[in-house]
């Protein structure tokens, strides 16, 4: 049976060419797709292409985007076995993040890719991004179903999963890592799936289910040596302000000033939540492993275990829009749903 692919164009450098009399880059049409990659005819597949109107830089990219996006993938879902997102690379962990959390139930690649080079260009590192990503949403099992069935983010022959994902090199080919959990899929001559860290759905068949009521009363606080008094207070003394997530040192630890401490455990005695993440790039915070990650427990705060700041707050987001009780958001906000957490 033939493949159906929906290529969804958002915007990002990956879809600019080089206008020959400007010289200046501007979209170009995805409808048109194959005339820039005619490598993408001998699949075989059927490759349809929806574009945003207008597109949108990545910088730009906010909530309602989200909104957006996560609507024209629910409305697609029955008629594609796969769904391909160009994007920019600036926020488009923030983005796979944000899909994982807001389509439930998914049982379909959902992958996010871009470039650093425009297509147009000789040296591009979006032609083999493209197409390897089209095959892997195409994928099957020996079963017949999706090889891949979550948001994914694909990148320099490495398929990550999206909500462990973050950006680390602005000017390499390979722009993304994913510190805490395996690559899903190394490209190369073979396609080399890692079984064991693939998601399966544990139920097919269900209905997808759409969460784009996103409450977005979150702010990000990351510590550092001299972080002011003032400037804490500011923050957590914000009009409407529901959660922080606080990123600490190392395993989940941070200064143990009185008034620092204070400030975090008034926060939290006020009903507000605060998810612990660490500022490395690997490894998980346990706030029982040294004396001022355990005074942080101690002032109420959430352990976000091993969570992408990317993640904890679109996570956020999502469960402050479905549970107006913060106590209900900060019990499930540990809880993994899409494998953001190990």
């Amino acid at each position: 049976m033939e493949r159906k692919i929906l290529l969804i164009y958002t915007g990002g450098t990956i879809g600019m060419k080089q206008d020959p009399e400007t010289l200046l880059l501007k979209p170009f049409d995805f409808h048109q797709i194959t005339r820039e990659v005619p490598e993408l005819k001998k699949f075989g597949y059927v490759i349809d292409a929806l574009s945003f109107d207008p597109v949108i830089d990545s910088s730009d990219v906010n909530p309602a985007f989200w909104v957006k996006l996560a609507g024209i993938l629910k409305a697609n879902y029955d008629f594609y076995d796969g769904f391909v997102v160009l994007h920019g690379t600036d926020t488009m962990a923030y983005s796979a993040s944000a899909m994982s959390f807001m389509l439930e139930n998914l049982e379909k690649p959902v992958i996010f890719t871009g470039s650093q080079l425009p297509i147009g260009m000789l040296r591009t590192d979006g032609k083999e991004n493209l197409i390897s990503s089209i095959e892997l949403a195409a994928a099957q099992d020996a079963e017949g179903h999706p090889h891949i069935s979550e948001v994914c983010i694909y990148f320099d022959s490495q398929l990550f999963r999206g909500n462990r994902t973050t950006k680390y090199n602005a000017e390499n080919f390979r722009a993304f890592r994913s510190a805490n959990y395996p690559p899903l899929a190394e490209v190369g001559i073979h396609i080399r799936y890692n079984e064991s860290a693939l998601y399966r759905p544990p139920v097919r068949g269900r209905d997808l289910v759409l969460h784009t009521a996103l409450d977005t009363h979150v702010a990000v606080l990351k510590i550092f040596p001299g972080i002011s008094e003032p400037l804490v207070r500011a923050i957590l003394s914000t009009e409407g302000l529901r959660a922080v997530v606080l990123e600490t040192y190392g395993s989940g630890n941070s200064l143990s000033d009185p008034w620092f401490l204070g400030a975090l455990a008034a926060f939290t005695q006020a009903g507000g939540i605060i998810v612990n993440v660490t500022q490395c790039q690997a490894g998980t915070v346990d706030m029982g492993a040294y004396a001022n990650g355990d005074i942080l427990r101690q002032a109420g705060l959430v352990c976000g275990r091993d969570m992408t700041t990317e993640a904890a707050l679109t996570k956020l987001f999502v469960l402050l829009g479905q549970y107006a009780d913060n106590k209900i958001v900060a019990e499930k906000i540990e809880i993994g749903v899409s494998g953001e957490i190990s």
